[in-house]
């Protein structure tokens, strides 16, 4: 049997990846730990409408997702209606706990004073809620004024149209974005995009092996568990 050319081996070997031009951080569960906080809002209120959601199934629905559609699923499935009223009341709540008790994702601070690439955030939240979780977190000054919210967009994640918004934006074509999600949602929005995407379990909803199951389901580039895992891909 022939040989295999050493050079074509080793040309095969050193393939080089090309590296991204912007990376897309979603905000919550991937720069600051902030979904155990939400969802303990969310289902605290929705008690209050007479209705219980086990938090894993709240998880499933509505991680990653817009407040609009959020709404509307607890609308249409489950017959709990939020008035502007109450979700001004939801908000005044959860801003109150976030600085309390809000705290930035382990190795995050690090990561943003060593990266030497282009950043902005999309994030399915209301964008003064995201100015306040990275005020609050010591991040806001790394992405300001680079912070996209799906109120900017007709459609929020799964839908690729924030993401893509971003892209935009800061003038860096999709197929040269990152993208580093926690959420099938979110996944989804950026697979779409025509982007690359790495999920992220070290948020503190997301240590279980069902949802690392649920990110690994879509395959995106890689899937990790801590924050210095992104450096090969950066």
């Amino acid at each position: 049997m022939a040989d295999t050319p050493a050079g074509n081996l080793q040309s095969a070997q050193l393939q080089t990846r090309e590296r991204p031009r912007l990376v897309i951080f979603d905000c919550d569960g991937v720069l600051v730990d902030s979904e155990p906080l939400s969802f303990q809002v969310l289902s605290q209120n929705i008690a209050l409408k007479g209705a219980s959601i086990p938090m894993e199934d709240c998880y499933r629905l509505f991680l990653g997702k817009s407040l609009t559609t959020t709404t509307e699923i607890l609308s249409r499935e489950f017959n709990v209606e939020f008035s502007d009223a109450d979700l001004d009341s939801m908000r005044i709540q959860l801003f109150s706990l976030y600085r309390r008790e809000l705290r930035p994702i382990p190795g995050i601070a690090a990561l943003m004073q060593n990266l030497d690439l282009p950043v902005c955030v999309a994030s399915s939240s209301q964008l003064e809620r995201i100015r306040l979780s990275l005020e609050v977190t010591g991040l806001r000054a790394n992405f300001e004024p680079n912070i996209f919210s799906a109120t900017m967009v007709a459609n929020g994640k799964p839908a690729p149209d924030l993401f893509l918004h971003a892209a935009q934006e800061m003038g860096v074509n999709p197929r040269h974005c990152l993208v580093i999600e926690d959420s099938p949602a979110g996944i989804e929005a950026a697979q779409r995009a025509g982007m690359t995407v790495v999920g992220f379990t070290g948020g503190g909803h997301a240590q279980t092996d069902s949802h690392r199951l649920s990110l690994e389901a879509l395959s995106p580039k890689a899937v990790i568990a801590k924050i210095s895992e992104l450096s090969p891909f950066l």
